[in-house]
């Protein structure tokens, strides 16, 4: 039986890229070697252990391993894997990208590449559009079953929404020098006319605080704006609101990171995420500056 390396056998960082097929992985892997690290992509869970043994030997560099339900066979040994080596002092740090099923449909539709769970369907002899719009969605949903318990030990990331160029970035922040072990905290903006992340912790609706969008001047600015956050920072309300969140987080953040968790995701929504949610994302990631790692992201901004 191949024991799990240890802490002192493997130096640098192990990714383990897991996630929903059309959830960006080929882009996340192409930023994860333009990042420095060796990537593998679809490794079965049996070879695991076996290569990172065999990168221990090669000396210290970073590795990424994407493994997804291509490997449908082997994929129930994973889960057990990774708990065995995070139980042996391997830091790995487990990413996976979902995205909502809507969006996954969209891209199969657009790259019309079939869907790795899917049989029959168009292109099947007496397929149809609806019997292939049917079968893909049931692929869809038997891959979230199948990939539930990996999701579960893994930093989420939602790229319904998101370029490539947005996932890149996000993901190099994810994974880079100052991540190191600590728990990371993400304050994201959205907007809520374009639907919650699906990978937020916790979600703040700030919509009942006043809005610059409807003083003209203010309109086509954002919340980075000095005359934005002059005219947030004059209203009690939005004090108030954000002293009661920082207060929340002040009071539970040393417990999730007693918890071991990786990652924390507060995601502030208002109508357009341009004005309110900005300028209390900004304010908040000031904040808690000190608490180590801290990321933030404009989801709406971040697009244009």
């Amino acid at each position: 039986m191949t024991t799990a390396p240890t802490d002192a056998d493997v130096q640098g960082d192990v990714v383990l890229l897991t996630g929903m097929s059309g959830g960006g992985k080929s882009v996340a892997m192409h930023a994860l070697e333009d990042a420095g690290y060796f990537c593998v992509d679809n490794l079965p869970a049996e070879l695991l252990l076996d290569f990172l043994k065999l990168e221990e030997q090669r000396g210290e560099r970073r590795v990424a391993i994407a493994v997804d339900v291509r490997s449908a066979g082997s994929l129930p040994l994973m889960l057990p894997l990774l708990k065995q080596l995070r139980a042996s002092g391997v830091p790995v740090r487990s990413i996976f990208l979902d995205a909502s099923n809507e969006a996954l449909m969209r891209r199969f539709s657009e790259t019309r590449r079939p869907h790795p769970l899917r049989q029959g369907g168009t292109g099947e002899p007496g397929g149809t559009q609806d019997d292939g719009h049917r079968l893909l969605k049931d692929a869809i949903q038997l891959e979230r079953e199948l990939l539930g318990g990996l999701k579960a030990e893994s930093t989420v990331i939602d790229t319904s929404q998101l370029r490539p160029a947005q996932l890149r970035a996000w993901l190099a922040d994810l994974v880079g020098p100052d991540a190191g072990n600590q728990l990371t905290l993400v304050f994201e903006s959205f907007a809520f006319k374009h639907g919650v992340p699906s990978d937020a912790d916790f979600v703040f609706d700030v919509r009942v605080l006043p809005n610059p969008y409807y003083d003209r001047e203010l309109r086509p600015l954002t919340g980075r704006d000095a005359p934005v956050a002059a005219y947030l920072a004059a209203q009690p309300e939005v004090g108030l609101m954000m002293g009661q969140i920082a207060g929340f987080l002040s009071r539970w953040l040393p417990h999730f990171a007693a918890d071991q968790r990786s990652y924390l995701t507060v995601a502030i929504g208002c109508t357009g995420g341009q004005h309110r949610s900005v300028y209390l994302v900004e304010m908040l990631a000031r904040q808690f500056g000190h608490h180590g790692h801290v990321l933030k992201r404009h989801r709406e901004l971040d697009a244009r």
